[in-house]
């Protein structure tokens, strides 16, 4: 009986640590799951292949992240997508980039065999979201890998007035480097310049003519065309040159020794004829306080009022007397100014009839 007693207790005894083992493989089991799916979601998941897209894009690695699956796709491919198949690729690297901080992930959903991963960021000042859609790779061992299914690239087409340098976030760009038509290139003409999303671009012109605040555009969605138009306004040092050529042209026509000096915005008119002898002499009495606006392309001069002065001595036709005139001749001055090639000005005095 003793012996009956014991063997119960040892096979009781027996149970109850099968019973713990099994418990604790059960956790085992679980913690190596729970364990795999963390590993999974943190580098193996269509948010994880996000999330280092974006980190690229956040230490201003650009070079690094043309270099993610799907971001640079064959350029028919991107036309087909609706970006245009002459657009630049110099905004592609970090010296155009600006800041991206805060980026992560926040939601992911899979529809079709596809995920559809949005990302909060703060781009510049700007905070934004992009969705990205995703789609598997093939897989290296037991781990998938992933690539974009539609490319994170867009495109801004930019049209800047009044000048051909400009800088985008800082980095400097000359028209003609970056448009299809090269030193062609019309000052007019959109230009097309691909860029990475999410990302913030500043456009700004500082040249000695023309000047302008920065005009900033949140490139936020894959694949998109985003339109931005930048005008340029005259700087004082421009405006400065153009009173001094305007003054020096209206002096040169006062050297003229008649009525009505060529090509020139002023002259006066008489019924009479200039006495025997008699040489008009004009001077300027007022120069005109310049002002330039932009025009298209170029800028303009708008109509501003002068005033010069005639000496001259004029006989009556009907009596033969002489009589001499001295006096204020008010007249405007207009103008359209040409951007030349080479960064020089130049500059067309008219008046409003011209």
């Amino acid at each position: 009986m003793m012996h009956g007693g014991r063997g119960s207790r040892r096979r009781a005894r027996l149970s109850t640590d099968l019973t713990i083992l099994g418990i604790v493989g059960v956790l085992l089991i679980a913690a190596v799951g729970a364990g795999g799916v963390s590993l999974y979601q943190q580098f193996y998941s269509p948010s994880a292949f996000v999330q280092r897209y974006l980190d690229l894009l956040s230490s201003g690695r650009a070079a690094d992240a043309l270099q993610v699956p799907g971001v640079s796709v064959d350029l028919a491919l991107l036309e087909d997508s609706g970006i245009d198949r002459t657009a630049s690729e110099a905004l592609l690297r970090p010296a155009a980039l600006a800041p991206l901080t805060d980026a992560h992930v926040t939601s992911e959903k899979s529809a079709d065999g596809a995920y559809r991963v949005t990302a909060q960021y703060r781009a510049a000042n700007v905070r934004g979201a992009t969705t990205f859609d995703v789609v598997q790779d093939g897989w290296v061992g037991v781990t998938p890998n992933w690539r974009f299914a539609r490319s994170p690239l867009a495109e801004i087409e930019l049209t800047v007035r009044g000048a051909d340098q400009f800088a985008v976030n800082g980095f400097a760009i000359d028209r003609r480097q970056v448009s299809a038509a090269g030193m062609d290139a019309a000052p007019l003409d959109p230009l097309h310049l691909m860029v990475l999303t999410p990302g913030v671009y500043s456009v700004t012109v500082d040249t000695p003519i023309a000047a302008s605040e920065g005009v900033s555009v949140l490139a936020d969605t894959p694949l998109a065309r985003t339109p931005v138009e930048v005008q340029a306004q005259p700087t004082e040092r421009f405006i400065d040159v153009v009173q001094e050529r305007v003054e020096q042209f209206l002096t040169t026509c006062a050297t003229q020794e008649v009525l009505q000096p060529t090509s020139c915005p002023f002259g006066l008119e008489v019924q009479n004829r200039l006495a025997d002898g008699s040489a008009p002499k004009w001077s300027i009495a007022k120069q005109p306080e310049v002002t330039v606006v932009p025009d298209g392309s170029g800028w303009a001069i708008p109509p501003t009022d002068a005033v010069a002065h005639i000496e001259v001595d004029i006989m009556s036709l009907f009596d033969g007397s002489v009589q001499t005139v001295s006096e204020d001749v008010p007249f405007q001055v207009n103008g359209t100014i040409a951007i030349l090639p080479d960064g020089s000005a130049s500059i067309r005095v008219g008046s409003p009839s011209s």
